[in-house]
C-alpha cells in the first residue's frame, strides 16, 4: 500500500546525501555506458543537437570542469569569452566545448573518464568551502531570470543533469534504465518539491514506476497521475505539460 507523502515535509538534500546521490548517479551512468553497442553511440537523443556520443562528451566534460577550482575556472573563462563572441548564451557555450573537446575519443576512453573523474566530482562538488557555495549566479528557467546559489548548482542541479542524460540515453536506445526508490526516488521527491514550491498551488500526485510515490499539497486540488520518469522529463520541457505540468523545474 502507497503513503502519501506532504510535500512540506520532503527535506532539503543535505551534503552528505548529495555526495551518495552524485556518487551513485556517476556510477549508474558507467554501468549504462558499458551496456551499449556500438550503433548505440549514434542514436539520436531528445536533445536535438546530440546524438548519444555527443551526450555523453558532454557528461564527461561537465563532472570533469567539477573537480577542481582550476578545471572550473578555466571552463568558465572560456566559455564566458566564446559566448562574447558569438552571443550564445554562456552555458550553451559551455556544453558546446565540452563536447567538442571529446569528439575524438573512443567510447572506451570516455567511459573511462566518467568512472574515473566521477568519485573525484561527487567529492569535490559536495567538499566546496560555504563562501564559494554561497556566491550567486543568474541563470533562466522558462525564459525568466533567477539568481541561485552556488550550493544549489553543485548539490541538486550537477546531479539532475546526468540523472536526465542518463534518460535521455535509454530513450534514444531502447534500452532499460535501472530505478530504485532510495535513489532515483529520492531525486525525484526532490523535483517534486521544488515543482511544488515553484507553482504554490494545490495538487495530489500520483507518480507511477519505481521512482514514483503519492504526494499532496494543500486541499481541493485536482489529482495528476503520470509515470515518475516522464513526470520529470515534462518539466525540463522534453515533453509538452499543461496545467500544473506547464511549470517548469531546472535539470
Amino acid at each position: 500500500m502507497n503513503t502519501t507523502t506532504d510535500v512540506g515535509s520532503i527535506p532539503a538534500i543535505t551534503r552528505e546525501e548529495a555526495h551518495r546521490l552524485a556518487a551513485t548517479e556517476y556510477g549508474r551512468l558507467v554501468t549504462q555506458l558499458r551496456s551499449l553497442s556500438a550503433d548505440d553511440w549514434g542514436a539520436s537523443t531528445d536533445c536535438a543537437l546530440w546524438n548519444v556520443r555527443d551526450m555523453v562528451g558532454h557528461s564527461v566534460g561537465m563532472l570533469s570542469d567539477f573537480t577542481s577550482f582550476r578545471t572550473l575556472l578555466r571552463r568558465m573563462w572560456s566559455a564566458s569569452k566564446a559566448s562574447k563572441r558569438t552571443g550564445q548564451p554562456m552555458v550553451d557555450s559551455m556544453t558546446s566545448q565540452q563536447v567538442a573537446e571529446h569528439a575524438a575519443l573512443s567510447t572506451d576512453e570516455l567511459i573511462a573518464l566518467v568512472e574515473s573523474r566521477g568519485p573525484r566530482a561527487a567529492r569535490w562538488r559536495t567538499g566546496t568551502p560555504k563562501l564559494f557555495r554561497s556566491m550567486k549566479l543568474k541563470e533562466e528557467v522558462g525564459g525568466v531570470p533567477e539568481t541561485w546559489r552556488m550550493g544549489y548548482l553543485l548539490d541538486t542541479i550537477l546531479t539532475r543533469d546526468p540523472w536526465m542524460h542518463r534518460v535521455d540515453i535509454a530513450r534514444a536506445t531502447g534500452r532499460g534504465l535501472e530505478l530504485t526508490p532510495d535513489h532515483d526516488g529520492r531525486i525525484v521527491a526532490d523535483v517534486v518539491a521544488e515543482w511544488a514550491r515553484r507553482h504554490g498551488k494545490p495538487f495530489t500526485l500520483l507518480l507511477a514506476g519505481p521512482a514514483g510515490g503519492e504526494f499532496v499539497a494543500g486541499e481541493d486540488g485536482g489529482v495528476i497521475e503520470i509515470d515518475a520518469v516522464e513526470f520529470c522529463r515534462t518539466l525540463s520541457g522534453r515533453a509538452t505539460g499543461t496545467g500544473l505540468l506547464a511549470q517548469e523545474v531546472p535539470f
